[in-house]
């Protein structure tokens, strides 16, 4: 399917309102979805006979800068079977406070792989996955001090009075 057969797709099994825009001049076009839908977009793409997204390649989180006051989620879908790619959006305006996460719905439940990329993304953005069922550090120990991906972020000087020397 072209990208804007799988669009059109989108629009007429789950409605207007879910696609929120699109990117088509970079290296792969992008459709940028309302993050509140994004589970039954990934659910359909999955699912659905035309398209079979059977494989979640990357999930990758990202910092639109302290002034844009946004982050989001970027999500690589491959279908082995039908030998096609989609990449797929969302974001959410954030304060940056680390008590108020920026949250998102886990795809977990539709690709089993979406696990540890949430958790690294939690890990190293601070973005949080609604029904994830084991969001928790991965890379990091579970006591360390905010989120080293964000764009404010600012490199520890000691972990455990041991020294740390970038």
């Amino acid at each position: 399917m072209t990208f804007q057969e799988i669009k059109q797709l989108i629009v007429e099994n789950i409605g207007k309102n879910v696609i929120v825009g699109e990117e088509t001049t970079g290296l792969q076009p992008a459709l940028i979805i309302n993050p509140d839908y994004i589970t039954e977009v990934c659910l359909e793409l999955r699912d659905n006979k035309n398209t079979w997204f059977d494989f979640l390649s990357s999930l990758s989180g990202v910092d639109y800068g302290v002034e844009s006051g946004k982050f989001g989620v970027v999500y690589h879908l491959s279908s082995i079977i039908k030998k096609h790619q989609l990449v797929l959006k969302v974001f959410r305006e954030n304060d940056r406070n680390e008590q108020n996460l920026p949250v998102f719905k886990s795809v977990s439940s539709i690709w089993r792989t979406a696990e540890w990329h949430e958790r690294e993304t939690f890990d190293l953005f601070g973005i949080f996955f609604e029904s994830h069922p084991d969001l928790r550090r991965i890379l990091l120990p579970d006591d360390w001090k905010g989120y080293p991906l964000r764009k404010d972020y600012k490199n520890a000087e000691t972990y455990k009075n041991i020294k740390i020397d970038l």
